[in-house]
């Protein structure tokens, strides 16, 4: 397995891959990308949580903000919007500090909790990541959405981890590949900040070509 630094990809990539295989790759892959309204807000949201080596210290707790986090296994990297440590005898020794700590990773959402999996994935991610730098164990996090300006608890179970692994060999071989999925549209289309770059309705209709084609062989 390559572990070098240039064959990881962005850990924040796979919500997009979750949310669209092919978003993924235009943006990941060809490198486009288009702002809309939700974009923008995401950004202005992260840009209050990412505030890079900042450390809080209140009470039993150690906030640590902008984390930067891997995973050799994944070849993934990427930040953490915020990462929780908290005072446990369970937990492992950070340095500088006394006692032991277990790690929470915290998202930060622009909206309200979404019918799909993108967010919850990307946690899972940032989960592995801080596993593996940190050699513990990490068994939940959370997500912040804004919107409703509350956080929800994820635990990251087995079955997550599988998922996440599964998806990040798929995207490798994209990326490998340098391959660019066909549209799958649907009511997602609407809010993809990339739909007027992908055109889902032109994708649909058939090509002169293959029209051509299918005429010719009547």
């Amino acid at each position: 397995m390559d572990n070098k630094e240039e064959s990881y990809l962005m850990l924040s990539g796979l919500q997009h891959f979750q949310f669209c295989r092919r978003q993924w790759a235009l943006i990941h892959i060809e490198q486009q990308w288009e702002e809309n309204v939700k974009t923008i807000e995401g950004q202005h949201l992260h840009q209050k949580a990412d505030q890079p080596f900042i450390r809080e210290k209140r009470g039993k707790k150690l906030i640590v903000r902008a984390m930067s986090v891997h995973s050799h296994d994944l070849r993934l990297s990427g930040i953490c919007d915020v990462v929780e440590f908290i005072l446990d005898s369970n937990g492992i020794e950070l340095s500088g500090m006394q006692g032991s700590y277990k790690a929470y990773p915290v998202e930060y959402k622009r909206g309200k909790p979404k019918k799909g999996e993108e967010d919850i994935i990307q946690l899972a991610a940032q989960a592995i990541c801080l596993e593996d730098m940190l050699l513990c164990s990490v068994d939940k996090g959370y997500i912040y959405y804004n919107e409703i300006k509350h956080r929800v608890e994820i635990t990251i179970t087995q079955e997550l981890r599988d998922k996440v692994t599964a998806m990040a060999k798929e995207m490798h071989d994209y990326y490998r590949k340098k391959y660019t999925p066909k549209v799958k549209t649907g009511p997602h289309c609407k809010s993809c900040s990339l739909q007027h770059i992908c055109l889902p309705n032109l994708m649909n209709k058939q090509s002169v070509k293959s029209y051509l084609e299918r005429k010719l062989k009547e």
